[in-house]
């Protein structure tokens, strides 16, 4: 088991394949090693499948991600060669042709140098003029984009700081509103204080009212009024009754006339017999009509 455990970690023997029901795989002891090579503490964690399977997929990832580090450290690496070999190609030039960097006047020197700073800051690979004119059209595109961006936020600015002065200028009227209203409570807290009072007493007035309209009801029931008996077939009831009052007097004053009968008694019971039946008959066209002038107002 030790053959293949890194040296100057845990005891291998708490590795060991005949400790688990599972064989550990090879990329654990890399990952382990690669603490150790960190002079880091292997983590105190429980190897069981799931963590085993969490790790695989660490080390396949760090994996990936060192490859391609590699390759483009190795590809840095082959250009900054390729930079130093142009360099000491074109050094050797300038050399030959008297153009040397310590043969040159420090006024050329620093106009050199600026020149390859302004070509750094534009990421141009040489100084010729195509190059700086290709840079400087990108520049200028792109300080077109910002300058665009920079008006659409500065309008977007000025719009949300309208929109600011209005919630100011509203929650300001909410303020003063609120103030109003709060101002307002205490008269119309006595004001709703007085209309609990009116609301006590017309309460009282209601069951007071209801119960005299339960009484009046209770008579007109006694007395036998109906719905059916209105203020037309009141008035039509009175008519009649005039008419009948009309018809009564002459009876009513041959009644009085009775006072004046003969002395003859015979005489006497044979005129009041006849007036009853008169005032019997008139009693009877009463009632008649009556009668007629209820069935009609049903």
């Amino acid at each position: 088991c030790s053959l293949f455990y890194p040296p100057s970690l845990p005891d291998p023997l708490l590795f060991c394949p005949q400790n688990f029901s599972f064989h550990l795989p090879p990329f654990l002891f890399i990952i382990l090693a690669q603490f150790d090579a960190a002079g880091k503490e292997v983590p105190d964690f429980e190897y069981t499948p799931q963590s085993i399977a969490h790790l695989y997929n660490l080390a396949t990832v760090s994996q990936a991600k060192t490859q391609a580090a590699n390759i483009v450290a190795n590809d840095f690496r082959q250009k900054a060669a390729e930079y130093r070999s142009q360099a000491a190609r074109i050094r050797e030039i300038l050399e030959n042709v008297g153009l040397a960097q310590e043969s040159l006047p420090s006024n050329v020197v620093a106009s050199a140098q600026v020149l390859a700073n302004v070509a750094n800051l534009l990421n141009i690979r040489d100084t010729e003029l195509s190059s700086f004119l290709v840079a400087m059209g990108d520049i200028s595109l792109r300080k077109t984009g910002v300058d665009e961006k920079r008006a659409k936020v500065h309008k977007e600015s000025k719009t949300l700081l309208e929109y600011t002065r209005k919630a100011i200028a509203r929650l300001t009227y909410l303020k003063r509103t609120l103030a109003q209203l709060e101002d307002d409570v205490a008269p119309c807290d006595a004001q709703m204080e007085n209309w609990k009072t009116n609301l006590g007493v017309m309460a009282s007035k209601e069951r007071q009212y209801m119960q005299q309209y339960n009484n009046y009801r209770a008579l007109q029931n006694r007395v036998g009024y109906t719905p059916e008996i209105n203020h037309g077939v009141l008035v039509e009831m009175a008519e009649h009754r005039k008419d009948l009052e009309k018809k009564t007097k002459p009876i009513l004053d041959t009644l009085r006339s009775y006072q004046d009968l003969p002395p003859d008694k015979a005489l006497a019971a044979l005129a009041i017999e006849d007036k009853k039946r008169q005032y019997a008959a008139a009693e009877k066209y009463l009632e008649d009509v009556l009668q007629s002038a209820l069935a009609t107002s049903d």
